[in-house]
């Protein structure tokens, strides 16, 4: 045991120091006696945390006691860990801060995991404090204890076991720094109960040294001069922006880039609104939902720059036949990621912003000095036929023949109403494609969705956060009917704690995504995938909204959208929940489908791949 430490305080000693609860005002370094659950909580206000997400329990009971007192961190009491998850997710990216969340040991600890694993892929920085039995108990099975360490372990960028409450301001400003630099993500700190309990002292700031994390930020001068030779040099080159470039606050540098080399972009699921919709090189999302012009501008280019992607599954189609004639420019914060699933002709790593500037230089630079080459940086025919194929193959959708609401003018209907001001959150299937595709984005952090884990049930406490994270925003989540279910409960923390979101259900009575894969590819045997099975609603969600203290709406016609969500716009004293009673067998389209070349991607059905009626 630590010098630092003394025996356990009973309850009343603890009860006396949370109403004696020293101040982080004090002077820098000044040390102070706490208990370890005190030290939790001024650490947390020290680096500037100012909304928890969680639920009590036992076993992180003790850091609840000294919460109350703090005038500096909001706690809102959500209805499940997931939800406290999904929130700290959403508020961590329509910010860019850090998001947090806090539960208790075993089922509470391990409710949190999907949304870890959520962030861990999308790269969000988010700090999840879970309680654990006490350290005397650790490894003997006892009541709800978890090796939550050793279950993330996988799924984190970094995670604790915390057992000495000396540690504790020293661990959380750790996990804070790990969280937000380098390549953003998750971090676990596990605190023993007893840790909470025992008598300690606090000061500030921690000192803290982590050998062997040193992210690179500045790209090396070599690889950029190499990589504005490439661009000079080709003739069909296209940017392709991924989510890092989000993470890295790096939109404004990309748009000057951009409008500077006048080189088409393709901004990927996570990438959507880094270049305005409304930009004329903007050929939309790349992908098994891409568009037309995105994804064989990708294909036909000569080089390709990837800013902050990784060349996902999702993007590419079958990897052997993506983009086959492009040299490839792939810029990274993660050296991991270059290389990984597409060798890179020119590797660079470092913050995306960062490899933006030194890139904007270079160009600028290098056009100075003039080329021996007349057509470097000449791209008008490749611009002319990209923009051709933009104009021939644009997103759109076939009305049903029985005049079913179409959920793809609901979804564009939501993004024009509301605006490029919004916040729009998906869940994960057609809802989520169809609002990546048919919402216009104009700024970064206007989209939020899960993208590469596909959490279903995402939507409602990613918006609930978002909107705590900027309450001045209209913030939409907009659900498919299965993913509503899974964490609707949520509504009920956003009706208690004044937190007015807008929630549209898109519901087609089914599990979208996956009938539209057994209609493609399973001769249309719909196993399991109706949630709808009689002419009652179960539930009905206009009833469900207004159980949950929310304003509840159905609109069924055309004609009724507008004024449905115009309703929303202005009703801002609680949830709104609308449930958009849509078309059942509306598919999204475009599609790639699953393992095959990119170069097969269909606008409908029944029709040919794109390129044997174009060339």
């Amino acid at each position: 045991m630590s010098d630092t430490t003394k025996q356990a305080p009973s309850p009343a000693d603890v009860a006396s120091m949370a109403r004696t609860r020293p101040s982080t005002q004090a002077a820098p370094g000044q040390v102070v006696e706490v208990t370890g659950a005190q030290s939790l909580v001024l650490a947390l206000e020290a680096v500037g945390v100012d909304t928890v997400f969680g639920i009590p329990g036992g076993a992180i009971l003790p850091a609840y006691d000294p919460m109350l007192d703090s005038t500096k961190v909001r706690h809102i009491l959500v209805r499940h860990e997931q939800g406290a998850g999904h929130a700290a997710e959403g508020y961590a990216s329509a910010t860019g801060k850090v998001g947090v969340c806090m539960v208790t040991s075993g089922p509470g600890a391990t409710n949190l995991v999907t949304p870890i694993a959520d962030a861990h892929m999308d790269s969000v920085p988010i700090v999840a404090i879970t309680g654990q039995v006490p350290s005397a108990a650790i490894g003997s099975d006892a009541f709800q204890e978890a090796d939550i360490r050793g279950i993330t372990m996988p799924v984190t960028k970094h995670n604790y076991l915390v057992t000495d409450p000396a540690k504790i301001p020293q661990i959380i400003a750790e996990a804070f720094h790990i969280a937000r630099t380098g390549r953003p993500g998750p971090v676990l700190v596990d605190i023993s109960k007893d840790a909470l309990q025992a008598t300690t002292t606090f000061s500030w700031p921690p000192k803290f040294d982590l050998p062997g994390y040193h992210p690179v930020t500045h790209p090396h001068g070599k690889q950029i001069r190499e990589a504005a030779r490439l661009m000079a040099a080709a003739e069909r080159p296209i940017f392709y922006v991924g989510g890092g470039v989000v993470r890295g606050h790096a939109s404004e540098q990309l748009r000057r880039l951009v409008d500077l080399t006048q080189i088409p972009v393709v901004t990927t699921l996570m990438a959507r609104g880094t270049v305005p919709d409304s930009h004329p090189l903007n050929l939309g999302m790349p992908g098994m939902h891409g568009t037309v012009a995105a994804v064989t501008g990708l294909q036909k280019s000569d080089l390709i720059i990837a800013l902050g992607a990784r060349f996902d599954d999702r993007v590419t189609g079958q990897l052997s036949s993506f983009a086959p004639h492009a040299k490839v420019i792939h810029a990274d914060i993660d050296p991991a990621e270059i290389g990984k699933n597409r060798v890179a002709d020119v590797p660079i790593v470092g913050d995306a912003g960062e490899v933006i500037t030194d890139l904007i230089h270079q160009v600028e630079a290098d056009r100075r000095a003039g080329s021996d080459d007349p057509g470097a940086w000449d791209y008008a025919a490749w611009r002319q036929r990209v923009t051709g194929w933009k104009q021939t193959f644009p997103l759109g959708w076939t009305e049903s023949e029985d005049g079913a609401l179409s959920p793809q003018y609901v979804i564009q209907r939501i993004g024009a109403l509301t605006g490029p001001e919004g916040t729009y959150v998906a869940g994960v299937g057609q809802h989520q494609m169809w609002a990546a595709q048919f919402v216009r984005y104009e700024r970064p952090n206007a989209w939020l969705n899960s993208g590469g884990l596909g959490t279903m049930g995402y939507a409602v406490p990613a918006a609930m956060g978002a909107k705590v994270a900027e309450p001045d925003r209209t913030v939409w989540a907009i659900d498919g009917d299965g993913c509503f279910q899974m964490t609707n409960q949520e509504l009920a923390t956003c009706a208690i704690n004044d937190i007015p979101i807008k929630v549209a259900i898109i519901n087609n009575s089914s599990l979208g995504m996956v009938r539209q894969w057994q209609t493609l590819f399973y001769g249309e045997r719909y196993s399991n995938t109706d949630l709808q099975t009689t002419s009652e609603r179960i539930p009905d969600f206009v009833k469900l909204a207004e159980a949950y203290g929310c304003l509840g709406l159905r609109v069924e016609k055309a004609e009724d959208v507008d004024a449905a969500i115009t309703q929303a716009l202005e009703t801002n004293d609680r949830p709104v929940v609308i449930d958009f009673i849509v078309h059942r067998d509306a598919m999204v389209w475009p599609m790639v489908p699953a393992g095959v070349s990119n170069d097969m991607i269909r606008n409908a059905r029944d029709e040919a791949p794109v390129w044997e009626r174009e060339e």
